[in-house]
């Protein structure tokens, strides 16, 4: 990613390596389905900045505190500039461009962006699938530059602790520091290998798993470089014609089924590698194209491509709706003159002029520059709060009766005297409710994959004790239970797991610790509520997860199966079981329901869907109808949600969803008095 200098010779293979790898890049971000493997442009960058920065390491090995200084300096004179720039330029036009439920997720990762801890940022929300649904910042690119500049803070202080040992213990320093490099890589790709299969979401932004890459890199500095003889050789040109081919094949291959980085990440990794280090020279060799004109010119603008190409793709949509042929030779053309102007104007710009004989001027201008990102992300992300907050009193009122026909009262009305126009009277906004969710989240009750955790949370303080059961499309209907708990006299019990529906089914995740953990948790479950422990039992289910060995399309039936042997043992304690069936899906049309309604023209006529459309399959429900237990019934929602065979994105002011299928707390909530009325009649026809 990054142009970092050597005092090597300056090699034009390397540099068209570079316009490969941010080709592979944005091609796959402007025409995903044309190059589905494009991500790996990432991972020849970690391999070309781990040879370069470490080629200019062995000649010159810091020791002293002062030329750590001068190193880490010199990184922020080439890096960061360009990069605060972009940030900067990227947090203000987000603020100009998009609506305000767009303003949390970007400016919070540009505030992490600033600090160069993307990475980490992602990392810890790819654990929860709720952010799936969420569009995709204009920044989130960022996390592979917090790759880099965290080995660069490292990478100089294992060298020269290898280096110092080397000396002191009277070894060839080199060769120690070989040692050195070959055992972080063993160990980093061992981990990267071993949690890969076990959480590939956490693996994939990890700076652990991606080190073996960039030390790979290292490793190819190390070792002794080939003969001149050899490099322009026939064998020589075909060993970079090999490691060209693993880059493009991996690039052509793998798509977003393929788990990684894991061992799929040597393919480009290695092949990366192997061109770096033949360095062929015949003109049968690539060097022959990747030394070209236009292989050097993007190059050597491949960082500023880099950095500019993914927020024009992000927020041009807010300027041209859907993006066509035209807008993607735009974006194209647009990236490439952006990234000229900043290569000039601000990457040699700043080399020449940014003076790091004295270290304080360029750590004065990282000070500035971070603080200048954050403090104006933070104060996007500060209005955004103050509207969230203004929103929040108005919303509070119309919950206490001061709106009439408010949320699921608009479809319940047959006099025709509720009629909200949906884009000019919004009560719950989109930008809140995206936040509007069940207190299952603020109080941490759900079990997240591998599942090894099993909480519980208690609603209420009532004699009548009911579980509510299942994974998010069960927790989306606390709020309306936990409204009905006050007047039951109920205790809620929450056994609420993200994903994992309790069932003998076994489901598919992508990881095998996972489904044994979904398992594990299914049958715990179980023996926490098949024993008369309480009195009623709610649950609902989405089924997001294939069983093993089917495809989620074809998954129905054995799903249904899991269910069918799971229900005859859960029932066999006679509690009243009550299944509500699960809501519409949007997300099988829309990718979030708020972000479609901050941005459309007319929010129900732009993001509402058919009842055919959003229709999902529901195994559980299917079960409970095929073995009619006494002591099990079903309520059905829909009509609360789709009337005349449409589903609209707003009722009644209120926005229904918070993402691509959960319901919104404040129309859960709203759904009470209907909801009562049904279970109502469920329990009664279980008594008879």
């Amino acid at each position: 990613m990054s142009n970092t200098n050597t005092r090597t010779q300056f090699r034009l293979d390397i540099q068209g390596l570079r316009a490969i790898a941010v080709g592979l890049v944005v091609i796959y971000h402007l025409l995903p389905q044309s190059i589905t493997g494009g991500f790996v442009g990432v991972d020849v960058f970690f391999v070309i900045s781990g040879y370069l920065i470490t080629s200019h390491l062995i000649k010159h090995p810091p020791s002293s505190p002062k030329e750590f200084g001068t190193f880490w300096l010199r990184r922020i004179k080439r890096l960061i500039p360009a990069s605060m720039l972009v940030l900067f330029t990227t947090v203000i036009a987000v603020r100009l461009l998009t609506p305000e439920s767009f303003w949390r997720d970007n400016t919070f990762q540009a505030i992490a962006s600033a600090f160069y801890s993307q990475n980490w940022f992602l990392l810890a929300t790819s654990v929860d699938y709720l952010a799936e649904d969420n569009a995709p910042t204009a920044v989130q690119h960022y996390w592979s530059l917090a790759v880099e500049e965290q080995f660069y803070l490292v990478w100089p202080l294992c060298i020269a602790a290898l280096w110092w040992f080397a000396v002191r213990k009277k070894l060839i320093p080199k060769r120690c520091v070989l040692i050195g490099v070959s055992l972080i890589v063993a160990l980093s790709c061992a981990y990267s290998i071993y949690l890969t299969s076990v959480d590939p979401g956490v693996a994939y932004f990890s700076t652990f798993t991606r080190a073996w890459e960039l030390a790979l890199g290292a490793m190819v500095a190390l070792v002794p470089a080939p003969r001149q003889r050899f490099s322009s050789s026939l064998a020589g040109a075909a060993i970079a014609w090999v490691g060209l081919a693993g880059i493009i094949g991996s690039g052509i291959a793998y798509d977003s089924a393929t788990p990684f980085p894991g061992y799929q990440a040597a393919l480009p990794v290695v092949g990366t590698a192997l061109v770096i280090w033949v360095a062929a020279t015949s003109r049968f060799s690539p060097t022959v194209f990747l030394a070209s004109w236009p292989f050097r010119f993007i190059g050597d603008h491949s960082y500023s491509i880099y950095l500019w190409h993914w927020p024009i793709i992000v927020l041009l949509p807010f300027l041209s709706d859907t993006l066509g042929a035209l807008d993607l030779v735009a974006v194209a053309l647009a990236t490439i003159l952006l990234s000229m102007l900043t290569k000039k104007y601000v990457e040699d710009a700043f080399r020449k002029t940014l003076d790091v004989s004295t270290l304080v001027t360029p750590l004065r201008f990282l000070v500035v520059a971070t603080a200048s990102v954050a403090l104006v992300a933070a104060g996007v992300a500060g209005e955004a709060q103050k509207r969230e907050e203004n929103a929040s009193v108005s919303l509070e009122a119309a919950l206490n009766g001061g709106v009439p026909c408010f949320g699921a009262a608009a479809l319940a009305d047959q006099s025709g005297d509720c009629q909200y126009e949906a884009d000019k009277e919004l009560i719950l906004s989109p930008a809140l409710a995206k936040v509007d969710k069940s207190d299952a989240y603020a109080d941490g009750c759900w079990s997240n994959e591998p599942f090894e955790k099993k909480p519980k949370c208690t609603y209420g303080t009532g004699k009548t004790k009911v579980a509510l059961v299942g994974n998010s499309h069960a927790g989306h209907w606390l709020p309306a239970l936990d409204k009905m708990a006050k007047d039951r006299d109920w205790t809620i019990t929450t056994f609420l797991a993200s994903r994992c529906n309790p069932t003998d089914g076994r489901l598919k995740f992508d990881a095998e610790t996972k489904s044994q953990g979904c398992a594990d948790y299914g049958r715990w479950v179980l023996d926490q509520t098949s024993h008369g422990q309480f009195d009623l039992i709610v649950t609902s289910e989405r089924q997001s997860v294939p069983i093993v060995g089917h495809s989620l399309g074809a998954t129905e039936v054995p799903a249904r199966l899991g269910y069918e042997t799971y229900l005859k043992r859960w029932s066999a304690s006679n509690t009243p079981i009550l299944i509500i069936r699960d809501t519409p899906f949007p997300g099988a049309t829309l990718k979030n329901i708020p972000d479609c309604v901050a941005t459309a023209m007319n929010a129900n006529a732009e993001c509402s869907g058919s009842v055919k459309e959003w229709e999902w399959m529901d195994p559980l429900v299917d079960a409970a109808d095929r073995t009619r237990h006494p002591n099990v019934a079903v309520i059905d929602p829909t009509r609360y949600f789709c009337q005349e065979g449409v589903c609209p994105a707003v009722i009644g002011g209120v926005v229904v969803y918070f993402d691509a299928s959960h319901i919104t707390a404040t129309y859960a909530e709203t759904l009470v008095p209907y909801l009562e009325t049904d279970l109502n009649e469920a329990l009664q026809s279980i008594a008879e």
